[in-house]
């Protein structure tokens, strides 16, 4: 019962605005496809906006495509920060924190708005993905047709150089690590 197509999702919560955005991957969720979902939301940002933005505040969950130790993870934020020009902080929920999570219960109510339905195909998923609320506003939903390879990672010498770049909170190495753009770091 439902698609014979397997999808995977990526939300962004912005927790100001309480705009959602649900991106489902019709590959595999890697790191490559989180920190493109995040350089997407970006790109849908107005110039005013993005100019009002001193500093990105991006908080997830320590999941193994986003830790703070995954090495593809970790070189395509710095890339993104020195693409936006913007210094990026890197706030991880711990581990068994998943209440405080703004997208786990986005995820429930995802789960509700699809109980009984039939996914029969990705127009329905999508279809019904968008009739969802969250704290009263509609997401936007979007489909990547990307391909991701899985398994990349970089060697010691590239991680090495990520790592000059990340500066890691001496309390919370593993939960708080802000990324400066190239041109301020």
């Amino acid at each position: 019962m439902g698609c014979k197509e397997k999808y995977v999702p990526c939300g962004i919560v912005d927790e100001e605005s309480a705009e959602l955005t649900i991106t489902f991957g019709s590959s595999y969720k890697t790191s490559d496809f989180i920190v493109d979902a995040l350089e997407a939301q970006w790109h849908a940002l107005d110039d005013q906006e993005k100019a009002a933005t001193s500093r990105l505040q991006i908080k997830m969950d320590n999941g193994p495509e986003s830790s703070g130790r995954r090495t593809q993870f970790l070189h395509r934020m710095v890339q993104l920060a020195d693409y936006i020009n913007k210094p990026i902080q890197r706030l991880y929920y711990p581990p068994y924190h998943r209440k405080y999570n703004p997208i786990e219960r986005c995820w429930g109510i995802l789960e509700l708005q699809w109980n009984g339905t039939k996914l029969i195909d990705v127009e329905t998923m999508i279809e019904w993905a968008k009739r969802m609320t969250w704290k009263g506003l509609h997401p936007v939903v979007e489909l990547s047709r990307k391909v991701y390879q899985k398994g990349i990672s970089l060697g010691k010498a590239a991680m090495q150089a990520v790592e000059e770049r990340l500066e890691r909170h001496p309390a919370l190495p593993k939960y708080d690590i802000l990324i400066n753009p190239a041109s301020t770091s």
